[in-house]
């Protein structure tokens, strides 16, 4: 069971209030990716689509020293916080709040630089160059915003208030969208719209990120006396090594749109960009389920609890593959009627690329809990230098594939897929186990029922799919909650362990869990 001590139940009953968090913004974001997608390209086209997506990934590049360092901020600040220590606390957030804002500030005249000369680099439609410009500044610019609030935001992480930070989330993301319809509908379809949206959707989370995190925290004052040099070095020494596993993981991750738009052109990466976002959705998934246990897993270690954060870590491992099997399964094997439902009969020829962006991901995702172990134990440097050296040979072969084989984007798609899946597969498994003390092979055979799982799956609905007209949502909607009830089944009878079907019971709310045990006592 997931309690962390005697006097941390709350800690403990969070837990599963957390899930339904990630859940309920999970469903808010599958909702409206779904319908941005063909909203953007009926609107402004597939080439000027495409710049939206390429924007974003480029955030992740400027964004990445901040949210490295925040990274080892909340390592620090969780382990005081939950020793109780506030006035090391205290020096802690201040030292990283004004510290991440003289970053920014130094980062912000590049930022400009990047957005004025963005049409010079990618390939943008004509006449868009100006729009573009002012896109790619108001998304950046909100990214930093966001950042620095994070700050904030690393409170509710040590009191393992994620569904305050869900809540923060979604009020972004549904600003965002709102204004971006509202905009688009009484004026007209422009980038520019987008990243003044955008903009505004990050402030008002901002000012929530602080209101949150004064009411669950009150023992955090922003103090620039608390500023502390020595503080500094003891945080940029972890998060130097976490901004180059950082750099490495874009490398892996956010590379392969900028490659498409450079060699293949703005239509390509408008294609590209599609499937895209059905990956993105599924690392929101396996992050939404891992995430609700990361700060499980630093408590466990501030309490010194490690027997726990072992049966925890390979469980997650073991339940992230199990869950993650059944949306990818389903989707590479109803991918061409997806596509033509979702986005038109011309896309239906990207299911190929779908089916090699995604079907690794059963492999690449369980692995993500195993970083907060590293970052737990301070053990960043070693992943930080493979990560790195292993997604410049990814972007090496996103060139190298597609120029021998004339692939085009699938060449792109399979070099990520190869790369991430030797990186993910053989080290990251090994170094946790490494951190530990643990068998080699722990987390490779927790890995293993998640990987069949998938293949059964997507073999499944691939014969269902050729034996069945799907040519409805309706339809393909009936087919998944026929096949997820099968499947939840199969996998709580012959998937979990006892003891993992305890730590599945623990993550349901309590008032469900004692109304299901009264149910269960009252049939008996």
């Amino acid at each position: 069971m997931l309690n962390l001590t005697e006097n941390q139940e709350t800690f403990s009953k969070q837990v599963p209030k957390n899930l339904l968090a990630n859940v309920l913004y999970f469903i808010i974001n599958v909702v409206i990716g779904l319908f941005l997608v063909p909203f953007f390209i009926d609107s402004l086209g597939v080439a000027s689509y495409a710049l939206v997506p390429l924007a974003t990934s480029i955030t992740s590049y400027v964004n990445l020293v901040v949210q490295s360092l925040n990274t080892s901020v909340s390592r620090y600040l969780t382990i005081d916080l939950q020793k109780k220590e506030f006035e090391k606390a205290n020096l802690t957030f201040n030292t990283a709040l004004f510290g991440t804002l003289g970053i920014i500030l130094l980062m912000l005249p590049f930022v400009i630089l990047i957005s004025y000369y963005a049409p010079s680099f990618f390939e943008i439609p004509t006449n868009q160059e100006n729009a573009a410009r002012i896109l790619f500044l108001g998304v950046i610019s909100s990214f930093l915003l966001r950042a620095w609030g994070s700050n904030f935001g690393v409170s509710l992480f040590a009191y393992n208030r994620l569904d305050l930070q869900n809540l923060i989330n979604a009020v972004n993301i549904l600003v965002q969208v709102g204004l971006i319809v509202l905009l688009f509908r009484f004026y007209s379809p422009s980038l520019v719209y987008i990243g003044l949206a955008y903009l505004i959707g990050a402030a008002v989370a901002f000012i929530l990120t602080i209101v949150f995190s004064r009411k669950i925290n009150p023992h955090l004052k922003v103090n620039i006396k608390d500023f502390r040099r020595s503080k500094v070095n003891e945080i940029t020494e972890m998060g130097g090594w976490v901004i180059i596993n950082q750099i490495g993981s874009l490398l892996f991750l956010q590379i392969d749109l900028i490659v498409v738009n450079k060699l293949f052109g703005a239509v390509a990466g408008g294609e590209y960009s599609v499937v895209l976002t059905w990956s993105m959705m599924l690392r929101t998934v396996a992050g939404m389920l891992v995430g609700v246990l990361t700060p499980v897993i630093l408590t466990y270690y501030a309490k010194g609890k490690i027997d726990e954060l072992i049966n925890i870590s390979k469980s997650t491992v073991k339940f992230t593959g199990l869950a993650m099997a059944l949306p990818i399964g389903y989707i590479c094997g109803f991918a061409p009627q997806l596509l033509t439902l979702w986005v038109g009969p011309e896309f239906a020829k990207l299911s190929l690329l779908m089916i090699l962006m995604l079907s690794h991901l059963v492999i690449n995702l369980p692995v993500m809990l195993l970083f907060a172990i590293n970052v737990a134990y301070n053990k960043v440097r070693i992943p930080g230098i493979v990560t790195f050296v292993m997604g410049i040979g990814n972007i090496l072969l996103a060139v190298i594939i597609p120029y021998l084989t004339g692939w085009n984007y699938y060449g792109v798609a399979l070099a990520g897929a190869i790369m991430l899946t030797l990186k993910n597969a053989f080290f990251t498994t090994w170094y946790a186990t490494k951190v530990l003390g643990i068998s080699k092979t722990t987390f490779m055979n927790s890995m293993i029922p998640g990987v069949v799982a998938m293949i059964i799956t997507g073999v499944v609905t691939s014969l269902i799919a050729n034996y069945f007209q799907m040519s409805s949502i309706i339809s393909l909607l009936i087919c998944g909650i026929i096949l997820t009830a099968v499947y939840m089944s199969v996998v709580w009878k012959f998937g979990l362990k006892q003891f993992e079907k305890q730590i599945a019971g623990s993550l349901i709310p309590v008032k469900i869990r004692s109304r299901l045990s009264h149910e269960a006592k009252c049939d008996r």
